[in-house]
């Protein structure tokens, strides 16, 4: 028993750990307020096969919170994906994140504000009988705009930042030993945000995503997802008016579709 458990555990305990020591100063320090949202995320992802071992990675968020009522964030995503092996990707390119006032503790205090990110990943897949693995370790260097302190006028600067972010994904087909065309999974992930070097503040712990739902997969190019989603989300700066911490705990649903072209055929 203890020969078969170990393959699946090599793989959750860096998860397990990573979740621990983040979770641990979001929510152990006193005192933090704290603020509580309804999320209603719409998600769009593709990799367009450009090359034998080359695609186009796009992608595009949605994000909603309060019933879907008020905007949270918005997220555009363009990149090139290098296949090494079956087992390994290796991927890179440029995200436009952009974020909206919402909460009783709004860290975006008027106007929306713009962030640019360049983005380097590293992604393993492994297959554990009917168990799919991934892991993904993403490193990103983050360019935070800011406006005037009412969060009006234009852009007046921008804060470098950087962030490493470290996500566990599986995927169990529910008819059969492999998910095919036409057929139900189950899928869950969970991804640990971390900041490092200058300007990162209180944002050491930035964020936790946990995710669990189900999948359809129309054809092996085109996906359905329907997930419930759970996030902690520690804010970068106190808040002004009591100068304590903030912490957000988040739950909602996300709906992920994702769709994959051939331009090589």
């Amino acid at each position: 028993m203890t020969a078969c458990l170990w393959p699946i555990m090599k793989y959750l305990l860096p998860a397990l750990v990573l979740f621990g020591l983040a979770v641990s100063p979001a929510l152990g320090q006193a005192p933090r307020l704290r603020d509580a949202h309804s999320l209603a995320w719409l998600t769009y992802v593709g990799d367009h096969k450009i090359a034998q071992q080359w695609a186009v990675h796009t992608e595009v968020q949605l994000r909603r919170v309060d019933l879907v009522r008020n905007p949270q964030q918005e997220l555009y995503r363009l990149g090139v994906v290098r296949t090494l092996t079956s087992r390994v990707k290796v991927s890179g390119g440029y995200t436009f994140f952009q974020s909206h006032r919402y909460g009783q503790y709004a860290e975006t205090p008027g106007r929306v504000e713009p962030e640019h990110r360049l983005y380097e990943d590293v992604m393993l897949s492994d297959q554990l009988g009917r168990l799919g693995l991934s892991q993904r370790i993403r490193l990103e260097q983050r360019w935070l705009g800011t406006r005037d302190a009412r969060g009006q006028g234009p852009v007046q600067q921008y804060e470098y930042q950087n962030r490493i972010r470290y996500q566990l994904a599986v995927e169990f087909p529910l008819q059969g030993a492999t998910i095919d065309d036409g057929e139900f999974y189950l899928n869950g992930f969970d991804e640990v945000f971390i900041g490092f070097g200058q300007n990162v503040g209180l944002n050491v712990f930035n964020q936790n995503r946990l995710s669990g739902g189900l999948g359809y997969q129309f054809a092996k190019n085109a996906k359905a997802e329907l997930n419930y989603l759970y996030q902690i989300r520690s804010h970068a700066t106190p808040d002004p008016a009591t100068n304590q911490p903030v912490v957000e705990l988040n739950n909602g649903f996300r709906l992920n579709i994702s769709y994959d072209l051939d331009f090589t055929q």
